[in-house]
C-alpha cells in the first residue's frame, strides 16, 4: 500500500477564521492575507447564505493564500476561488443531520469537486456556543471520552483533521494535549477563544494547528498579535 500524500495543512501552525455574516473591510483583509497566518477559513454557523459565501470569496479572489471553505449548509458550498472544503462531521451531536444528513443531501442535490473535499471530525466541547446549540451536541465530556472521539475520527473513520472546538471560549489545554497524544497521523486543530499571544502561543505547544477568528471583529490589533 502507498503511503498516504502528504496534505499542506500538516505545516500549517495558524488559520485565520472569516465568517461571511460579520463586517470586514478590504484593508483588514490584506493585513490579514500578508500577516503570516497559514490559510484563510470561510466560516461560519448563522445566518450564513451563498451570496454571503460568495461576497467575502470574491473579497480574497486577489490574495495568494490558501483559502478553505467550511460551509455551514449545502446551499453555501461555493467551490469557485477556494482551494479546500472541509467539511465537519459534529462526532458529539444528538442530531444524525450533522454526520450524514445534510452531506447526503449535498452529494444527492448538488456537484461536488471531490480533489477539494476532506473531512473534518469536529468535538464540540462549548455549551454556550451556537455551533454546540445547533447540533445539539453533548459537551459535557470526560478527556477520556475526548480521546475516544478523537481516535475513532482517525482510527475507524480515517479522517484526516480532528478539530477540537470551543468556539467563543478558550479551552482546557489539558484535554488538547491529551487528544494531541493519541493521534498519530491526524492533524489536529483547536479554536475557540485564542484572543492574545499568550493563549495562542499556549495551545500551540499542544494542537498542530490553531484557528483564530472572533478577535479578528473585536480588536484587530490584538489579533495580529496572535500570529507565530
Amino acid at each position: 500500500m502507498s503511503p498516504t500524500p502528504k496534505k499542506p495543512w500538516s505545516t500549517w501552525k495558524h488559520v485565520t477564521k472569516l465568517d461571511p455574516d460579520k463586517p470586514i473591510s478590504v484593508q483588514q483583509l490584506k493585513r490579514i492575507a500578508d500577516s503570516g497566518t497559514d490559510a484563510l477559513m470561510i466560516s461560519g454557523t448563522q445566518n450564513i447564505t451563498d451570496k454571503k459565501v460568495a461576497r467575502l470569496t470574491e473579497q480574497l479572489r486577489a490574495f495568494d493564500i490558501p483559502k478553505i471553505l467550511e460551509p455551514a449548509t449545502p446551499e453555501a458550498v461555493l467551490e469557485d476561488d477556494v482551494d479546500f472544503i472541509f467539511v465537519p462531521l459534529v462526532l458529539n451531536t444528538g442530531d444524525l443531520q450533522w454526520i450524514v444528513g445534510k452531506h447526503k443531501n449535498w452529494i444527492q442535490h448538488y456537484a461536488v469537486n471531490w480533489d477539494k473535499v476532506y473531512a473534518e471530525a469536529y468535538i464540540v466541547l462549548n455549551p454556550e456556543s451556537a455551533v454546540a446549540q445547533l447540533t445539539r451536541a453533548s459537551t459535557l465530556l470526560t478527556p477520556q471520552e475526548v480521546c475516544a472521539y478523537a481516535q475513532y475520527a482517525e482510527k475507524y473513520l480515517g479522517i484526516p483533521i480532528v478539530y477540537v472546538e470551543y468556539s467563543g471560549k478558550y479551552g482546557d489545554p489539558a484535554i488538547v494535549k491529551a487528544v494531541n497524544e493519541v493521534l498519530s497521523h491526524a492533524t489536529l486543530f483547536y479554536g475557540g477563544g485564542i484572543t492574545s499571544h499568550e493563549t495562542a502561543l499556549e495551545m500551540s505547544r499542544y494542537a498542530d494547528v490553531i484557528v483564530v477568528g472572533n478577535i479578528i471583529y473585536e480588536d484587530f490589533e490584538r489579533y495580529l498579535e496572535t500570529i507565530p
